[in-house]
């Protein structure tokens, strides 16, 4: 398997992979080879049309798209370009009632905080969701998604592309055939830094609306402020108002094999620590580089666990045993046993590793008892789910519970130092009142879900 890949973008992960034909209803003998019948495809709307919509958008080429809604015409100009007949639209809130009966699914690629109004509109009227990770801006959204997938009953995906990837799948059964013994500790993170404490003071400058962008829109249910060049366009991740920063950003390609592997479910507590950020001062944004420790209990299963998260740091800790000439993955994770180690990078446990290697090279691979996902293409994975009335890989089921890591570690961030207990099962924190008002998002009015 040679060298773990430290870094890689969602694009690459599985850009060369486009979308083959999805369903097998009709005969394909009069067809050309890679011809999807016209009665086979699903009906598509993006909410949300430039960056990593195009990457969707490639992976379901073979589908019929239906509708674009963006409110930054820019941002989508090149997917209006590549697609120059498909209907155009600002608000998803009049293109939904306007083409409901000409769609069946729908792709949610909005910054974080639009997600959940979005989603949540499209399986009201019982269409199909993808939506991007992390599933929402706040806990609360997430469980409001959830609860409108299963009660319209509707396939969901979320675009944490690795959880369709063989190494995924690998990973689990090597920890399932006891390949690290007991695990007890993880450390996991991201070197990337989603910041922008050298943008606070830029954002007082008052700077005019560009033609091209429909500012109101574009807060969607995010309280009113003024707009800046520096919230858009990507930009927005590392604004709390609008993106959940490194580890909303990550969590959920490199949490997600040790969440699968090791059945982790909702952590008993969170703290997290970081230097030169004040939470009030800093209030808009995240810090440079924050280490948070995540507690679990023991299930029946396993033994309790604890998790480090490191957002911004070069590299994860050098763990013991790691060969010296060995470099520690920056983006990725450290898996820790009682009887043995692994280190795998980002997207499905790219590049999983037993060290040191003289143990890997020992290692008998167990069976592989997991079903795969043809090419390991997420997007496919949810058109069959879709065609066979089943449940895709990472729906909004597994990728809700996931998503909450993240999103209470941004909580932590905004109380640094102090460990919060957290009861899931009754969405509150025990121990701190204040952590309870992060729960709940406040919606700003016409947008509330």
């Amino acid at each position: 398997m040679g060298e773990i890949k430290t870094r890689i973008t969602r694009r690459q992960f599985v850009g060369s992979t486009v979308a083959a034909a999805a369903f097998s209803i009709v005969p394909r003998h009069v067809l050309g080879q890679g011809q999807t019948p016209p009665s086979e495809k699903l009906r598509l709307a993006f909410i949300g049309s430039g960056g990593q919509a195009g990457f969707s958008m490639d992976n379901l080429a073979s589908q019929e798209f239906v509708a674009f809604c963006d409110v930054d015409q820019q941002h989508a100009a090149g997917a209006y370009k590549k697609y120059p007949d498909v209907k155009r639209y600002k608000d998803f809130r009049k293109m939904l009632p306007e083409i409901e009966k000409q769609i069946d699914a729908v792709v949610v690629a909005t910054p974080d905080h639009i997600h959940a109004v979005a989603a949540i509109a499209a399986m009201k009227l019982k269409k199909h969701v993808y939506c991007e990770k992390p599933l929402a801006h706040s806990i609360y959204e997430v469980r409001q998604m959830m609860k409108a997938a299963a009660e319209n009953k509707v396939v969901t995906q979320m675009g944490n592309q690795g959880h369709s990837s063989e190494s995924i799948r690998m990973f689990c059964e090597w920890i399932w055939d006891g390949a690290c013994g007991k695990v007890h500790t993880i450390h996991a993170g991201c070197s990337a830094p989603n910041n922008a404490m050298g943008q606070l003071e830029r954002i007082k400058e008052a700077q005019p609306v560009p033609a091209e962008v429909d500012w109101d829109l574009w807060l969607g249910p995010a309280q009113s402020r003024p707009y800046h060049q520096a919230y858009i366009r990507g930009r927005w991740r590392s604004w709390m108002p609008f993106g959940t920063g490194t580890i909303g950003d990550w969590t959920c390609h490199v949490i997600d094999p040790v969440f699968w592997a090791l059945d982790l479910g909702a952590p008993v507590s969170v703290k997290a620590d970081a230097e030169g950020y004040d939470p009030k001062l800093h209030a808009d944004t995240f810090p440079r580089r924050t280490h948070m420790e995540f507690k679990f209990a023991g299930n029946g299963k396993r033994g309790p666990i604890t998790l480090h998260w490191y957002s911004g740091y070069p590299s994860l800790p050098r763990p013991e045993g790691l060969e010296a000439e060995r470099k520690v993955v920056d983006t990725g994770a450290i898996v820790i046993g009682d009887k043995g180690n692994i280190m795998y990078g980002s997207h499905g446990a790219g590049g999983v590793r037993i060290f040191p290697e003289a143990k890997m090279k020992a290692y008998k691979q167990p069976a592989k008892t997991l079903p795969r996902v043809r090419n390991g293409n997420h997007h496919q994975d949810w058109l069959a789910a879709i065609k066979n009335g089943t449940k895709a890989g990472s729906d909004f089921s597994y990728g809700g519970p996931l998503t909450e890591i993240a999103l209470l570690g941004v909580i932590g961030t905004k109380l640094l130092g102090q460990e919060l207990k957290w009861d899931g099962g009754n969405m509150r924190f025990t121990n701190n009142e204040e952590a309870n008002g992060f729960v709940t998002p406040k919606f700003r009015e016409g947008w509330a879900i």
